[in-house]
């Protein structure tokens, strides 16, 4: 089993090295090496092996550890043709980890791939260090990046949940045997047993806390039901510059940084659209490749913000290489979210980051802008295509609205004030004692308008025009 090198950040091509371990990059917090396993059998049915390059997965990997202040001092791919049930890796490629473990001084293997139980046990105790999968690490940040009791309950129910799998005999304590009562007689209960029922009962408690988490969310959104902004949720692979396009469109100051799950806990914020019209925009949790189910079924209540979503902007990192694989990861969590084809909510894509694109295809991506078919190109931090992304919002939400003529008194403030928050307004021409609007009307809530300005409405037919 060769190793390859990961590709220098720089471009230049990395030389062969039998270890193919990098070397320490100046970071804090424990000394960390990170291992991608890429299985090479026939028989691998893994999708996203066979979408993603080996050197991508191990980027991603290091940026996940890097997202928790890991110091990697060494990184390596590692070609499997034969998973073993016991490591996972050949005696042999345990012995090469070892030695570079013991050389690096290294506290935490990270191994980006599932690793069951007794694989992780054993690995623990050939390296003489603490092991992590892919799944574990994931857990780990979500830990560190939980700032609201919502976020913490639903990282530790993840977390308890993934624990509860994992309550293998690895050491003497678990072995023991708790006394039962004397007349009852029988062993006793074990202390892995005590131990799962333990966190059993922590499961239920927090989801019970969590089911009404998902109460008071479902309150405040019939609250806003009630009022006329439509909710737009955006989605995305984690960095793909989600909530840098939050802040760009709201102008607020959500952390946003290059950084793997910069965001945990949902933000809501208003948006005015081209007409007056506003919105509430929902910044999200990132997705990524092989999120653990339990972990998306912890974040359910979270996540309900975008199946309750009248529009869904899926946004994507469109200079990043593996963007097509990406997006297939996004896609397969919405419907796993059950936001599948048979829903009836539009999703948008918005190419984010073509200023790290050249030139020449930027200027065609912006161009193309204009197709009410098409994605959406943008680039959050120079605000390129801020209008054309605002526009197309527009255009999505007032799908199957009405347009109507009004006349209102000049000093009919209020009137004039609640068509500007509650409606499109096309266009508006002032005349002496009157003022003339042209409005659009979501369908929904067009028998609300005709009998608010009752006698004063003129159709001007049809379903609205962009």
């Amino acid at each position: 089993m060769k190793t390859q090198e990961r590709p220098k950040t720089d471009g230049q091509a990395a030389a062969s090295s039998d270890h193919a371990f990098d070397g320490p990059r100046e970071t804090t917090g424990a000394r960390a090496a990170v291992v991608v396993p890429v299985l090479t059998h026939r028989g691998d049915a893994s999708a996203d092996a066979k979408r993603r390059s080996p050197e991508a997965r191990l980027e991603e990997a290091i940026g996940l550890a890097a997202a928790i202040e890991l110091e990697v001092v060494s990184s390596g791919i590692v070609n499997i043709a034969t998973p073993k049930p016991g490591m996972l890796f050949g005696s042999g490629k345990v012995e090469e980890l070892a030695a570079i473990v013991q050389a690096e001084e290294i506290e935490l293997l990270i191994v980006d791939h599932p690793l069951t139980p007794i694989q992780q046990r054993n690995l623990e105790k050939a390296l003489k260090c603490k092991v992590l999968d892919r799944t574990g690490l994931i857990l780990e940040i979500f830990g560190a990046r939980a700032s609201t009791a919502e976020g913490t309950l639903q990282v530790e129910l993840a977390h308890l949940k993934w624990q509860k799998s994992r309550l293998v005999r690895s050491w003497t304590h678990l072995e023991r045997q708790r006394g039962g009562l004397g007349f009852i007689g029988g062993p006793g209960e074990t202390q892995i047993e005590a131990d799962r029922r333990l966190i059993q009962e922590r499961i239920t408690r927090l989801e019970r806390e969590l089911a009404q988490v998902s109460r008071t969310r479902e309150l405040h959104r019939q609250k806003r039901k009630k009022v006329p902004q439509p909710v737009v949720a955006l989605v995305g692979y984690t960095n793909a510059g989600k909530s840098t396009l939050f802040n760009r469109l709201t102008r607020s100051e959500v952390f946003a940084k290059d950084l793997l799950f910069a965001t945990l806990d949902p933000t809501l914020r208003r948006v005015a659209l081209p007409h007056g019209r506003e919105i509430i925009l929902s910044d999200t949790v990132g997705f990524i490749s092989d999120l653990p189910t339990h972990l998306i079924a912890a974040f359910r209540a979270t996540l309900e913000e975008v199946t309750e979503a009248d529009l869904v902007l899926h946004v994507r990192d469109i200079s990043h290489e593996d963007t097509q694989a990406q997006a297939a990861d996004v896609t397969t969590t919405l419907d796993l979210l059950g936001l599948g084809e048979d829903r009836d909510v539009t999703v948008v894509e918005i190419w984010n980051k073509i200023d790290l694109l050249p030139q020449e295809r930027r200027d065609g991506l912006l161009a193309a802008n204009g197709a009410a078919t098409e994605a959406v190109s943008v680039s959050a931090v120079t605000g390129a295509g801020m209008d054309d992304l605002l526009a197309r919002i527009e255009l999505e939400l007032s799908a199957g609205s009405v347009v109507f003529d009004v006349s209102l008194s000049a000093d009919d403030g209020e009137g004039i004030a609640w068509l500007h928050r509650n409606t499109d307004v096309l266009s508006r021409e002032d005349a002496e004692m009157l003022c003339h609007f042209r409005i659009r009307v979501a369908e929904r809530r067009k028998g609300e308008v005709m009998q608010r300005f009752r006698g004063r409405l003129d159709p001007v037919g049809g379903p609205a025009e962009g």
